[in-house]
């Protein structure tokens, strides 16, 4: 008689179960995506995600009974980052990458140009339109994701964009 060891489930939600593993193969490339924009490049998203994953393991069976298991790992991948930048607080330029077929297409143009101005943005204001405009996120949301105030969010929002009206309309004028 052979014997089978099977994985002891983490979580079970209904009949479903909510493993680890499982859990970081499906949602792994959508923290890995909003650490890209948080971060800028790929070497310290790869980062904000290692750690906050780090983190969020010995925790999971507590994790995901939460209401959006979702939700509180991308707040620790948006806190993963926060901490970063303010332990290593560094001004980078960014740079404009060359890419042959970059001047045959106006729209890799645009986006090259509209991530240059976001990543000119302070960090604060960055995390706020990034969870506001490409998470989708509602500002209670962010707020609960950021650990501030609603309105503080607002204010973040509110001078990102302005930050990058200008840095937009500074490129073309």
């Amino acid at each position: 008689m052979e014997l089978v060891v099977e994985p002891v489930p983490v979580a079970e939600r209904g009949a479903r179960v909510v493993d680890f593993d499982e859990w970081v193969a499906a949602r792994g490339d959508a923290l890995y995506r909003l650490a890209y924009v948080l971060t800028g490049n790929r070497a310290d998203a790869e980062d904000a995600v290692q750690d906050a994953l780090a983190r969020a393991l010995p925790r999971w069976s507590r994790i995901s009974e939460a209401e959006d298991p979702d939700a509180y790992v991308r707040r620790m991948v948006v806190n993963a980052h926060t901490s970063w930048w303010r332990r290593f607080r560094r001004s980078e330029s960014p740079v404009a990458e060359v890419r042959p077929d970059a001047a045959d297409d106006p729209d890799v143009e645009e986006h090259d140009r509209v991530w240059r101005a976001c990543l000119a943005l302070p960090p604060d204001q960055r995390v706020a339109v990034v969870l506001r405009y490409y998470e989708q996120l509602d500002y209670d949301e962010i707020a609960d994701l950021t650990g501030v105030r609603e309105g503080t969010v607002r204010s973040r929002v509110s001078r990102g964009l302005a930050g990058l009206r200008a840095e937009l309309e500074g490129d073309h004028g």
